[in-house]
């Protein structure tokens, strides 16, 4: 059986894969093996509706089960952002370094609980004849002040998870996968494939 792990994003797709490594009946591929496949636009207004969207998109498209994240950080002070548009905090064109500007200097003499914030993440699996199914996971921390640690991309490198000292960027990618929204969310995506493989 394939699955499309519907992405471009290098970093999201090597957390995935490795997160679903365990699945030997199933053969995830991702648009990188199908040249001249593209994502939609995101036009949701949700982790949830983003997410459906390019998973429908890729099963649409390519006729196959596909599997897609979305995913980003939620500061509560900044009343949500950057949400959403995690990916395109600073500009449609913006890279890393630029969202991660951004949200420092929004955050710029905010301290304690103002400073809480949480990944959410969203994992739609759809199929052929309009299935869908949506996993969430979410995992709460704080953002620094400052940029620490070389590993991980987006905002790793400034959110610190509850009851741990290390920024995700600062962590092992292994411990990360392990503690992540998105390994919550997928957990659950997992027992889906098991089960279904079962059937």
């Amino acid at each position: 059986m394939e699955v499309i792990i519907a992405t471009h994003n290098l970093g999201k797709l090597r957390e995935i894969r490795e997160m679903l490594k365990g699945l030997k009946h199933i053969d995830f591929t991702s648009f990188n093996d199908y040249p001249g496949s593209e994502a939609p636009e995101e036009t949701g207004q949700t982790f949830e509706e983003n997410a459906l969207l390019k998973a429908l998109h890729a099963t649409e498209t390519l006729g196959k089960w596909a599997v897609s994240d979305d995913s980003g950080l939620v500061v509560p002070a900044l009343k949500g952002a950057p949400g959403v548009y995690s990916a395109r905090y600073a500009g449609k064109e913006a890279t890393d370094l630029d969202n991660r500007k951004k949200l420092l200097e929004a955050m710029q003499g905010l301290e304690g609980i103002s400073r809480n914030a949480y990944f959410e993440c969203s994992i739609a699996v759809t199929g052929p004849e309009g299935f869908k199914k949506v996993f969430k996971g979410i995992c709460e921390g704080y953002i620094c002040t400052e940029e620490r640690g070389n590993n991980g991309f987006g905002y790793d490198s400034l959110f610190i998870k509850n009851d741990y000292s290390q920024t995700f960027a600062e962590l092992a990618e292994n411990v990360k996968n392990r503690i992540s929204h998105r390994r919550k969310a997928m957990d659950k995506a997992l027992l889906f494939f098991e089960q279904m493989h079962q059937l």
